[in-house]
């Protein structure tokens, strides 16, 4: 018997709408149970970046705060910076794009709190003694937080194949040196056919790596962090990961950070992944494409491996196909689960419940 991974479709019905059925979730999976009183309880959320439409409603976010309030516990929700230049790469960009987005105060009844602070530079060294890391570097306030609860939009991701609750905590909750300690083997190439120097790249590069020489851009990887920037600001589809470079390393590697972002936590942590609007790629994009398949419903566990593994054999089953590796061909997406299982962060065996009979939900 495997770790239990709770489901519930997006049939809606009187009294049984998607976000009550997001509040039974949180209920039947035992989250109130995580959380004593006067608790300070992070609340994982990716606020999408501006232009993107993707991201999970603030409507939900505001249930699961209810929850939380309910249970006794002081909620905020939180992502750490980018690495990426962009509209979330230092905290007052970060927080005037999650507004934008919708997640005021009066919308979800709970502050945004950047979790390493103005700069990236607010955060707490872990020891995890793994393969790739000694420690890892964790936004601050998730590591001061007593709980966590990470809200994911499960969908494709251009890097690791799918992006779930791995994903968010790992790469979410490391601090920007973090996240460039993360994407280190992950590097770009140019294609000069399709390039047409237009610089754009160039322009958003963080670390000044591209250069525009004569007819295509260049890129340094001496100085290249990997953050992927390019890769989503090229209108050309001109430059893309050179597959020659280990992806599976990086995928590693955010397992890694995933668990030093819970460590301490035990008992202290829940995951609710939304398989809806199931893009190809990251919120991270400033647009959103069409969604790969219609959408499936919601899933919660406290075991983060077992939660992505459900929700990519869900998404599988529902398009009789492996989604991911279909829209992302050079990417293997299991080394995240296999990794993950590997060093204690959760196991890829799990039992399914499927709540659409619970609680009168049809």
């Amino acid at each position: 018997m495997g770790s239990k991974v709770y489901f519930t479709t997006t049939h809606a019905a009187p009294g049984a709408g998607l976000l009550h059925k997001t509040e039974t979730l949180f209920r039947q999976a035992g989250f109130a149970g995580l959380i004593k009183e006067r608790d300070l309880v992070a609340l994982k959320i990716h606020f999408g970046e501006r232009g993107n439409t993707a991201f999970i409603p603030p409507i939900y976010a505001r249930r699961v705060v209810e929850n939380v309030k309910a249970a006794g516990g002081r909620p905020f929700l939180t992502d750490a910076n980018t690495l990426y230049v962009g509209g979330r790469s230092n905290a007052v960009s970060h927080m005037a794009t999650a507004v934008q987005n919708g997640f005021s105060y009066a919308t979800v009844e709970a502050p945004v709190i950047i979790a390493d602070g103005l700069t990236g530079k607010d955060f707490e060294e872990i020891e995890i003694a793994q393969k790739h890391f000694k420690e890892v570097r964790v936004a601050s306030a998730a590591v001061h937080a007593d709980a966590m609860i990470a809200l994911t939009h499960f969908k494709g991701h251009e890097m690791t194949g799918f992006g779930g609750a791995i994903k968010n905590i790992g790469m979410g909750l490391g601090c920007r040196s973090g996240k460039q300690q993360m994407h280190a083997d992950v590097k770009p190439r140019v294609d000069a056919a399709k390039c047409v120097a237009c610089g754009k790249c160039s322009r958003w590069c963080a670390t000044h790596a591209i250069k525009v020489v004569g007819e295509r851009a260049e890129i340094d990887l001496s100085k290249c962090q990997g953050c992927g920037e390019c890769i989503v600001t090229c209108p050309e589809q001109a430059i893309a990961i050179d597959w020659g470079r280990d992806s599976g390393a990086l995928q590693e590697k955010i397992a890694e950070y995933a668990l030093g972002a819970i460590k301490d936590k035990a008992g202290k942590v829940g995951f609710i992944s939304f398989i809806m609007n199931i893009t190809p790629d990251c919120d991270c994009w400033g647009y959103s494409a069409e969604a790969l398949l219609p959408d499936i419903g919601i899933a919660a566990s406290t075991d983060p491996v077992a939660l992505d593994q459900a929700c990519v054999e869900l998404v599988n089953q529902a398009a009789d196909r492996d989604v991911f590796r279909g829209v992302h061909e050079h990417v293997d997406w299991e080394v995240q689960l296999k990794y993950g299982e590997e060093i204690g962060l959760g196991e890829r065996d799990y039992d399914l419940v499927r709540l659409d009979n619970v609680a009168g939900l049809k």
